[in-house]
């Protein structure tokens, strides 16, 4: 789910984390680019559902770095690499279990998966 191109992030993160959670969902965010290669992969696979058998309760809200990137700093959601994945906390600041950055080519989606299995993992652990 595409981020509201305006709006104070905590507010829309919170949101989205409570409706995530009101589904039995869990909610990451994501920040991406268009031009960012591992990003392209990734949304090809959501896309196609690659990727829905292996996060059947996950649900990510996109954010564009290139777009959001101050206020997304503003709430804690910055690194130095991107593809970026964020457990948020309760308050919808950005939590503490990330991981950030990938591969080009046609593993990237690969590289990724262990990486976000271990922080759905984690991130599910703390909700319970």
């Amino acid at each position: 789910m595409a981020a509201p191109a305006s709006g104070d992030v905590v507010e829309i993160v919170t949101r989205e984390r409570e409706r995530a959670a009101a589904e039995g969902r869990l909610l990451l965010v994501y920040v991406g680019a268009s031009w960012c290669e591992p990003c392209e992969h990734f949304h090809a696979a959501v896309d196609d559902g690659t990727l829905d058998a292996a996060f059947p309760t996950l649900r990510l809200l996109e954010f564009d770095l290139d777009r959001d990137r101050d206020r997304l700093a503003a709430a804690g959601y910055s690194s130095r690499m991107i593809p970026l994945f964020v457990a948020p906390g309760p308050d919808g600041r950005a939590g503490p279990r990330r991981t950030e950055g990938g591969i080009k080519g046609p593993e990237a989606v690969e590289h990724l998966r262990p990486r976000l299995e271990a922080l759905v993992r984690a991130a599910t652990a703390d909700q319970n």
